[in-house]
């Protein structure tokens, strides 16, 4: 049996985040013994994983939480939380991972960033990220490499990789993050904390130019389900400035999880019929994981709907947002771009009619057979990524199950089908597995499904003994 890691950072750091949240509306603690917690943790960890690379100590000292609504205020009551370098916060650096913007500082925040000031968070600094959130590894020309706290010569991720270490090396209870091609499921998966990525609309938008693309969205990352609940009930809810704003439920995302109950009918594909490739280690967990869970009652059977189309209509959607994104920034800015970000782009601005048409249509027919699934199962269980992570100077992984892969986004591939078909899709921890790193199993949900995929994955973390961590960084030399 593994032994647990060590943690030696401030006690609070230890506790996750509805607890922290509880004791903030007692007054047992307050923001500002939080704050002081989370800054000595960033500067134990902050030179060993470079997760948090900007902070704005001053600015989260200086909130006044008294003139914030009281009922929207109590979903995270004084909670200091971090962004990604994505978002724009008001008066706070924010680079977007490029050196064309490595001095930026905006004057407005984005309206989910915005909101959740409103909703009682304290916003204490930014994580790292990729390029323009381009890549499952999490580095960049202004900050450098972030790296896995599990293994520090590891990759954590990405793009979502500074969200997802600092959380598991307990620098903060909640992160923020964003999800296209698995970057907020990825980086949950290695680090070993949850990663949910929602419908789109249900937290924030993709962005003031993109308003109305909907593969890229933004989500909640945390230690545990029920702390991924209680960020997500802080993220959704109607917004008139996001062109694809949804409703918040009636019942909150985080009740759903408390009375998480019943037998979860699951249809998993190890390789979603050949789509993705696995390397035997994740295979062998992952196969010893449905065992586990049929063994607490849960109803297994391996099976896959039909993804015929799939790569091609999620590389061309994600062309269509690389070239939309990319239409207004200035040439200053592009001529930073990374090499295979640049070729996302020039991808995306050769695009057909043909191309963007077949798409649209081949999405439609992916859903329907989605659908088809979800009307005997509850979820759809697959790897979030087929190998472990590989060191963190490798840029992208270029072999899986023994297969050479050719294109940046090929090991990526078990990504796809939740943002192709809009499906909700969630990263929870299944154990330690090979070399004792953190395995995640990804659950794709039905549609506006939400609460329910919550709720399975709140009973698939106690049946593998969730949250792990925190844990102090391992270096491996």
């Amino acid at each position: 049996m593994k032994s647990d890691p060590l943690f030696t950072g401030p006690e609070l750091c230890r506790f996750e985040a509805h607890e922290v949240v509880a004791l903030l509306k007692t007054g047992e603690i307050s923001t500002a013994e939080l704050i002081d917690a989370a800054l000595v943790r960033i500067a134990q960890t902050g030179p060993l994983i470079n997760a948090t690379p900007t902070l704005c100590e001053a600015r989260a000292r200086a909130v006044d939480l008294s003139n914030r609504n009281s009922t929207a205020a109590g979903w995270l009551a004084g909670l200091p939380i971090t962004i990604k370098d994505l978002n724009a916060v008001s008066n706070v650096r924010t680079t977007f991972g490029t050196k064309g913007l490595a001095d930026f500082i905006p004057q407005k925040g984005d309206p989910l960033v915005d909101q959740l000031e409103q909703r009682g968070a304290v916003i204490l600094g930014k994580t790292n990220t990729p390029e323009f959130g381009a890549g499952g590894n999490t580095f960049n020309d202004v900050f450098g490499q972030t790296r896995n706290p599990w293994n520090t010569a590891l990759n954590p991720g990405g793009s979502s990789g500074g969200a997802a270490a600092s959380l598991a090396a307990g620098e903060i209870w909640l992160s923020h993050g964003s999800d296209h091609g698995g970057s907020l499921r990825t980086p949950a998966a290695y680090c070993g904390i949850v990663g949910l990525r929602p419908s789109p609309g249900v937290a924030g938008g993709p962005g003031q130019d993109t308003a109305f693309i909907i593969e890229g969205v933004q989500g909640p990352m945390a230690r545990s389900v029920r702390d991924c609940a209680l960020f997500l009930d802080a993220m959704s809810g109607f917004d008139s400035q996001i062109a694809i704003s949804y409703p918040a439920p009636e019942i909150p995302y985080q009740e759903a999880v408390i009375r998480a109950e019943g037998k979860l009918k699951i249809a998993f594909s190890s390789d979603l019929g050949g789509f993705g490739q696995v390397d035997p280690e994740m295979a062998q967990h992952l196969a010893s994981v449905m065992r586990q869970l049929e063994k607490n009652g849960a109803r297994i059977e391996e099976t896959c709907p039909d993804l015929t189309h799939l790569e091609h209509s999620y590389h061309t959607l994600r062309g269509l947002m690389w070239a939309t994104a990319a239409r207004r920034l200035p040439p200053e800015v592009q001529a930073h771009f990374k090499t295979t970000l640049a070729e996302n782009t020039a991808f995306g601005q050769a695009l057909t009619l043909e191309d963007i048409v077949d798409a649209n249509l081949n999405r439609s027919t992916l859903f329907n057979n989605m659908l088809s699934l979800f009307e005997t199962f509850d979820v759809l269980a697959c790897p979030v990524v087929g190998c472990m992570p590989h060191v963190s100077s490798e840029e992208w992984v270029k072999r899986v199950g023994g297969v050479e892969l050719t294109n940046y986004m090929d090991w990526l591939r078990f990504a796809f089908l939740a943002t192709t078909t809009g499906l909700p899709a969630i990263s929870v921890p299944v154990g330690r597995g090979p070399r004792g790193l953190p395995v995640g199993l990804q659950l794709i949900g039905k549609p506006r499904g939400e609460a329910a995929l919550l709720t399975a994955a709140r009973q698939v973390e106690l049946t593998f003994g969730g949250p792990l961590g925190p844990i102090d960084p391992i270096d491996p030399s």
